[in-house]
């Protein structure tokens, strides 16, 4: 019997078992170690804030969150599913980080009818032709963060741009989310491998091309490294950089502080969003943790909210999964962002912001917002997605 088959089976047999109980079961696989393992921290940590703010009922139900480590390997994370799906019984699975990941999953939580609610991966496959119903995105489209910045820089009159990002789905869909709105010559365009920590031959090509901008996706460890090997080799100052709020943000200014000031970012939130959720978020998140919170802290804290929303609005019932993908899809989510709508695709339709890498008022380094560059942004392809 082929993998597919035994999936298939195994669905089968969870359908005609009834649930034990009405307690919801989330599974959280997100990368708890390795040099991405701060953006599964923030992600977890976030969700569990939200929780914990729900009385540990998301949606009037008692909530219990499995976790488990995916150490941002896909053959790793697509066994966790599997043991998810058959073992733990989970109805829904959330955090995922990596966009290869959340590509190699997808066919096992699908064919269980588990609900795929990614906290942050939102590669265009599944925004387009592979979208799929047991498939949600409550943070972004991975191009929808870069197209921010490809329209600033566009704007701000820079005519040749260098470009580099990781050589996976979301460098990918990055660096084309930034020429969609970028028009000037393309000095070079380049990706790197997956992890790679040392970027001294790629800075050296970066120099002979003598850009007046450049233009770089490195979330996680690799952002860390690039950043402080960008001041190293002479060219903080003396060309500009730019990237998305995931190369900038609070799990890597920490670890680069002063090297990344005066950088603008993009993303769909701020530490400094201007609603009472997102101030109590902040504050909570920081008395809870010792730290700012990250974007990505963020967005595990709004993954939750829409499922809690979503479990409110089916009265609890986890077993109509029909009624539960349409509560899913209809959500008004109040988010830490503002309210935010679903598309078609299940993709988010919300503002994006730019934001100035500053020193607060208490001298820590952080973000804050410049400007709404997209106001109710819908992604690039959801024309492409069968479900209407």
């Amino acid at each position: 019997m082929t993998r597919n088959l035994l999936t298939l089976a195994s669905a089968l047999a969870l359908l005609a078992t009834p649930a034990a109980a009405d307690t919801l079961k989330i599974g959280m696989i997100t990368t708890l170690s390795g040099p991405g393992a701060g953006l599964g921290i923030d992600i977890r940590d976030g969700f569990a804030l939200a929780v914990e703010h729900a009385g540990g009922k998301l949606g009037g139900q008692d909530t219990q969150v499995i976790e488990a480590d995916d150490q941002q390997k896909p053959d790793v994370a697509v066994g966790l599913a599997n043991r998810m799906v058959e073992r733990d019984r989970v109805q829904m699975v959330t955090g995922v980080v990596w966009s290869n990941l959340a590509l190699a999953m997808l066919p096992t939580l699908a064919g269980g009818q588990t609900f795929f609610i990614s906290p942050n991966a939102g590669p265009s496959q599944l925004a387009g032709a592979q979208c799929n119903p047991y498939f949600f995105n409550a943070a972004y489209q991975n191009d929808q963060i870069h197209e921010a910045v490809g329209k600033h820089v566009q704007d701000e009159g820079f005519k040749k741009v260098y470009l580099m990002a990781p050589n996976y789905p979301a460098g990918k869909d990055g660096l084309a989310g930034f020429k969609r709105y970028y028009k000037g010559e393309v000095a070079g365009e380049v990706y790197t491998q997956v992890g790679q920590l040392d970027y001294a031959a790629e800075l050296a090509q970066l120099k002979a091309a003598a850009p007046d901008a450049v233009y770089v996706f490195y979330p996680g460890g690799m952002g860390i490294n690039f950043i402080k090997q960008y001041e190293q080799a002479g060219l903080k100052g003396a060309v500009p950089l730019f990237g998305p709020g995931f190369s900038f943000d609070q799990d890597i200014l920490a670890a680069v502080g002063e090297s990344a000031l005066g950088v603008k970012n993009s993303a769909q939130w701020s530490p400094d969003l201007d609603n009472a959720a997102n101030k109590k978020f902040v504050a909570d998140f920081k008395a809870k943790y010792g730290r700012i919170p990250s974007m990505y802290a963020a967005q595990g804290y709004d993954t939750a909210l829409l499922i809690d929303t979503a479990v409110k609005a089916v009265g609890g019932n986890l077993k109509d999964k029909d009624t539960l993908r349409a509560a899913l899809a209809s959500a008004k989510l109040q988010s830490l962002r503002g309210e935010v709508a679903f598309n078609t695709n299940h993709y988010p339709i919300h503002n994006i912001y730019l934001r100035e890498v500053v020193k607060g008022a208490d001298g820590a380094v952080t973000n804050k917002t410049v400007a709404t560059v997209f106001t109710n942004h819908a992604d690039a392809y959801v024309k492409d997605c069968p479900m209407k």
